[in-house]
């Protein structure tokens, strides 16, 4: 059945800020959509409350509504566009099915005449309601864990009196497994009861048999009107039932199902997505499967949208879910659209895969001191990465490499855990590091049967383990000079990095990168094709591996490389990594802006980025994808490769800055601000030294090593001091101290963390007020700013956390050229070349000068929202020195104000205190448009500023 061609104009229901369990996976298939219905000619009206996304980008759509998630929006939007024919609420997460079913339910959909596609309404009700869903499943014939629904406390009870523990409860229309819990004794019961029935909207718990220990697996499927369905990719958690799919390491494809489980799990899939309703789109199904020789099969639940998983098969496979289900959600079949990589192929075929990808969520605990770190059924990760290789070593390797967490991998890098015990329980109570911590256990000795018994984790993962640390424990026998060639290639295939190839031999990183470059053991580069290169591929996105050299007839050898490298001039950039608090979607947004304006710029463009949920690494955002971690080895082999004219460090946050040291040591050149600008912003004592020069104030401070030097600098400098690590990015480990025993405590802690780090102690200055800056500078000095922001809390609540305003609302005339004469002659004076974002405390009438970042900042992509401007495009092309800052015609338009709240995901750690201070807890962000400061929601923000300031 071809398109539908009634529908002219599709309204997109966004999924709002970031939150744990609702991440940038949703910005990703948005965004997809919105650009896959305007390819069909279709206007595309959006809402979505995010600034920090691309979704909302001006571009995206032909109305862009940055306002909150309610059907009070709903009915705005359906009054200023009549002609809006269809909503599509399988984009936005729970969020907007949610709100799909509450406009349903309020009759607005039937009075503005408007259909919803991609899904219907009964289809949302069974699968989020755990009654029907159960009865569908028993009428079906499906098997599932024996279960009951609760929507009383008293019936909770009496079903854990007939069921007995371990019990799993599961709350209905709940996203990210909120308020889910696994109860092993009858005294933690009730309160997990309550919970659960509070946290439902609907104030119903599914109670069902904990199935501890199964195996767990997940289907992605896409279905036509016509009833065809696609099944794209099947996804295997390493870890077993019990720990939320969102904070489980996956793997795809599925490698340990035998083939005839696999074919009734396709089939059980399949009529559980034909039975849920008559609608066209895309689907996940998870499974439980018993860790016996039998593989008994139990369905656990279907999600009638796409999800996290979806846009983690998308990068997997390279088939885009999101692109493709909004095709059939507008009545195309599936053998009527394209394969988007090959070009030549339907989209009514299966993805095979010839490579391994591996998952490994990013969880940020540290910011929520307190907080229980045990994985359970609610997710608590805050991101995620993925390694492709060409086996599941290499692409586990890669995953460990691509956190960000001071690991270079598993093990042979001298941070793994020693203590028997201590190793015991991580292995007991899963939690972030248990990825590292299996490989510590192996290398104590402790057997894998021991280790099975424990985590249940399937035998043929545990024995890729150990095949892994055989393989160290052989090559720590030798040294750099007697290594055998086999041994280093085996290392590299198995996805171990030089810093822990070098680790095992007492060497330098750099000596074994030179053997492997005498050796000519080289990365090659493959490309992600969806049909294991029997069909050529149009779509250059690649990942890395090694091979055996193969031998010609003529006696020549040659590995094969499909990365072709042009003769065009080429820029890459570095991406954002993993999202995490202090580092999100906003950073992502400025690397896909970057791209786009280097594009315009006539460069052919190079990302390198290892986050799954993300635009960046969408197939056709740059010109070619490096699917790889933003870790300098994989950087350094691609750099060497491509040979560009120059690396944009400054729009993918920390991660990419980190590198600029190594890259500017290396030769290599860094388009924009010097990396001796960056160094000299972020070192406090040589900052310090050119405000001095430049005669601008800021808070008296010193620098410290060790708790004595501290004591003593607090001597002069005077309580309350703020105290805080050098290169940190979100607030990492600052805090206020009032008095000496304080700032001991945490000088100490914060050096056992982080080690050998210069600590900067300052004067805290009680009760200013906290603004900062966003500006444009390029090489001959021109300085633009594009907003200045006043802060409603008070100074000591992080940047990140704090309501901001734009413009500002509250600060005079004198106070304002104040900041416009620091921002400028800072940003001159580091010779910034592109984007810079400074901080300043206002006391006093005074304004003193925090801190500078000459990068983009999360505030960017708000700014730009605001005021409707391209900001980072033309930051691109300053920093290329295509432009100067006096080229652009600058326009910025806003009535009244606008606001940025941060947004919190207290609810997954409920015991956390959620007082706010220096350091950063906010996951995401929304974006808020008054016309006046007499709005209740400013004097509501206003009222409440100091309420939550802590130390």
């Amino acid at each position: 059945m071809p398109k539908d061609t009634t529908i002219k104009s599709v309204l997109i229901i966004g999924s709002g800020p970031i939150v744990i369990g609702q991440a940038c996976e949703f910005d990703y298939a948005g965004s997809q959509s919105a650009r896959s219905l305007r390819e069909e000619g279709i206007e595309v009206i959006l809402i979505n409350s995010n600034p920090a996304t691309i979704m909302t980008d001006p571009s995206m759509a032909d109305h862009v509504y940055l306002k909150p998630l309610t059907t009070k929006s709903i009915i705005e939007i359906l009054k200023a566009h009549p002609q809006i024919d269809a909503v599509l609420p399988t984009m936005g997460g729970q969020t907007a099915l949610n709100l799909a079913i509450e406009a349903d339910e309020k009759g607005i959909w039937k009075d503005f005449n408007v259909r919803l596609i991609g899904v219907d309404i009964n289809a949302i009700n069974i699968t989020e309601d755990r009654e029907q869903f159960k009865n569908l499943l028993n009428k079906i014939g499906i098997p599932q864990a024996p279960a009951k629904t609760a929507n009383s406390f008293l019936k909770g009870k009496e079903i854990e009196q007939e069921f007995g523990f371990p019990l799993v409860i599961r709350p209905s229309f709940t996203l990210g497994g909120t308020g889910a819990a696994i109860i092993y004794k009858k005294e933690d019961f009730d309160a997990a009861l309550t919970y659960g029935l509070e946290a439902s909207p609907i104030h119903e718990v599914l109670i069902d048999k904990a199935l501890m220990g199964w195996k767990e697996y997940e289907l992605e499927l896409l279905r036509d009107s016509n009833d065809n369905v696609v099944i794209i990719c099947t996804i295997e958690n390493m870890d077993p039932m019990g720990i939320h799919t969102g904070d489980s390491i996956t793997v795809a494809p599925a490698m340990t199902l035998s083939d005839t489980t696999f074919q009734k799990m396709r089939d059980m899939a399949i009529l559980m997505m034909r039975s849920i309703g008559n609608f066209a789109g895309g689907c996940n199904v998870q499974f439980a499967v018993s860790p016996d020789d039998k593989e008994d099969i139990v369905a656990i639940e279907i999600n009638p949208r796409v999800s996290r998983s979806s846009a983690l098969a998308s990068k997997a496979t390279g088939y885009p879910i999101a692109k493709i289900a909004t095709k059939l959600a507008l009545g195309y079949n599936l053998d009527e659209l394209q394969n988007q990589i090959t070009k030549s192929t339907s989209a009514l075929f299966e993805p095979t895969l010839d490579y391994v990808i591996v998952k490994i969520p990013r969880w940020n605990f540290d910011k929520f001191e307190g907080s229980d770190r045990t994985l359970g059924l609610q997710m608590k990760s805050v991101g995620e990465v993925m390694g492709i290789g060409r086996s599941f070593q290499e692409a586990l390797h890669k995953a460990t490499q691509s956190l960000e967490i001071k690991r270079n991998g598993l093990g042979a890098d001298g941070k793994g855990y020693k203590n028997y015990e201590q190793i015991i329980e991580k292995l007991t109570f899963a939690s972030w590091d248990r990825v590292f911590v299996i490989y510590d256990a192996i290398a104590m000795g402790i057997p894998l049967s021991r280790i099975h018994e424990i985590t249940k984790i399937d035998m043929w993962f545990l024995k890729q383990y150990e095949e892994l640390f055989h393989l160290e424990r052989e090559i720590s026998n030798y040294k750099i000079d007697t290594l055998p060639r086999e041994l280093l290639l085996e290392a590299k295939q198995k996805g171990y990095g030089d810093r822990q190839i070098a680790h095992m031999m007492g060497c330098l990183e750099s000596q074994v990168h030179k053997l492997r470059d005498e050796q000519n053991i080289k990365r090659v580069y493959k490309l992600v094709d969806t049909c294991a290169a029997e069909f050529k591929a149009v779509t250059p996105y690649f990942y890395s591996t090694f091979e055996a050299e193969i031998e010609k007839a003529d006696g020549t050898k040659y590995v094969h490389n499909e990365s072709i490298v042009t003769d065009k001039k080429k820029v890459v950039v570095l991406g954002s990594g993993p999202n995490r608090i202090g580092q999100g979607i906003e950073f992502d947004y400025s690397c896909v802006h970057g791209v786009l304006a280097a594009k315009e710029c006539g460069y052919e463009t190079i990302m390198i980025n290892c986050n799954p949920e993300t635009v960046s690494t969408d197939f056709d955002t740059a010109d070619k994808l490096y699917f790889e971690p933003v870790f300098w080895e994989h950087i350094y082999d691609i750099i060497q490769h491509e040979k560009p004219e120059g690396v944009i460090v400054q729009l993918g946050g920390q991660t990419a800055l980190k590198l600029a040291e190594k890259l500017a040591k290396y030769g290599i050149k860094i388009l924009g601000t010097s990396f001796d600008a960056l160094d000299l912003a972020e070192d406090r004592g040589r900052f310090s030294d050119l405000l001095t020069e430049l005669n601008i104030p800021f808070p008296k401070f010193g620098i410290a090593e060790s708790a004595e030097e501290a004591s003593k600098l607090a001597d002069s400098l005077d309580f309350p001091l703020l105290v805080r690590p050098s290169y940190v990015l979100g607030g990492q480990g600052m805090k206020i101290v009032i008095n000496k025993q304080e700032l001991e405590e945490h000088v100490i802690d914060l050096l056992k963390s982080i080690p050998g780090n210069k600590l900067l102690l300052d004067h805290y200055l009680d009760g200013a007020i906290e603004a900062e800056a966003d500006a444009i500078c390029d090489a001959d000095g021109n300085v633009y700013i594009i907003g200045i922001m006043e802060h409603i809390e008070p100074c000591g609540v992080h940047s990140g956390d704090s309501n901001a305003t734009l413009p500002p609302f509250n600060l005079g005339e004198f106070v304002m050229q104040q900041i416009k004469d620091h921002t400028k002659k800072i940003a001159t004076a580091l010779k910034t070349v592109g984007l810079i974002n400074i901080q300043f405390a206002i006391k006093d009438d005074t304004v003193y000068i925090i801190e500078a970042n000459p990068r983009a900042s999360r505030t960017v992509p708000f700014i730009a929202k605001a005021y409707g401007e391209p900001y980072v495009n033309y930051a691109t092309k300053v920093m290329l020195g295509h432009n100067k800052v006096t080229d652009f015609t600058f326009n910025p338009k806003l009535n009244g104000y606008a606001i940025k709240q941060p947004v919190f995901s207290f609810s997954k750690f409920p015991n956390v205190n959620k007082a706010l201070g220096p350091e950063m807890k906010s996951t995401g962000e929304s974006i808020l448009f008054i016309d006046d400061l007499k709005d209740d929601q400013f004097y509501d923000l206003y009222a409440r500023r100091k309420m939550y300031l802590t130390k």
